[in-house]
């Protein structure tokens, strides 16, 4: 939340992981509980598969696995570009997550070597990740201060992101 208010999108601040509270995220959450790593991974262990993040990514727009959708052309599952707004929110989540599993391990270089080390393989838009790599990368080379400054200067702009990396 705090994150999200410091880029200027103060209503997905509030409304962040709302979701977290409902029965199918609540309880697994708090039985897998460890404090070093999300509770789905223990749960993913534990069963085969996660029920709380199943029903997580498919209710917040910030987790770009919520972006995935049959293409009408090929008929299969691809993933989308997320929009901009979901975008600066899923860069918010993946600094805060940082800076709650690794505590005083954090550096602003954090979230950008989670992307690259663990999610080589995401199936992520190209775009998306384009535009994700670039909010990380700039925060591990500029800081917090800086990087919520570009955003809140920026994120109202149609093309904002799209301009500064020259999506191809």
């Amino acid at each position: 939340m705090v994150n999200c208010f410091k880029c200027g999108i103060y209503w997905q601040g509030l409304t962040h992981d709302l979701s977290k509270y409902s029965p199918t995220e609540f309880f697994p959450g708090a039985k897998y509980y460890e404090g070093f790593r999300s509770p789905t991974i223990q749960e993913r262990i534990d069963k085969g598969y996660s029920v709380a993040w199943m029903h997580h990514k498919g209710r917040n727009r910030h987790h770009y696995e919520y972006w995935i959708d049959i293409n009408p052309q090929t008929k299969k599952y691809e993933p989308v570009e997320m929009p901009t707004k979901y975008l600066i929110e899923m860069f918010c989540d993946r600094m805060a997550a940082s800076k709650v599993y690794l505590k005083d391990k954090y550096t602003d270089s954090s979230p950008l070597s989670y992307l690259l080390e663990r999610e080589k393989d995401a199936k992520m838009n190209p775009i998306t990740e384009q535009k994700i790599t670039y909010l990380l990368t700039y925060l591990s080379e500029n800081g917090e201060k800086k990087t919520f400054s570009l955003i809140r200067k920026n994120r109202k702009k149609k093309d904002f992101l799209n301009d500064i990396i020259k999506v191809k």
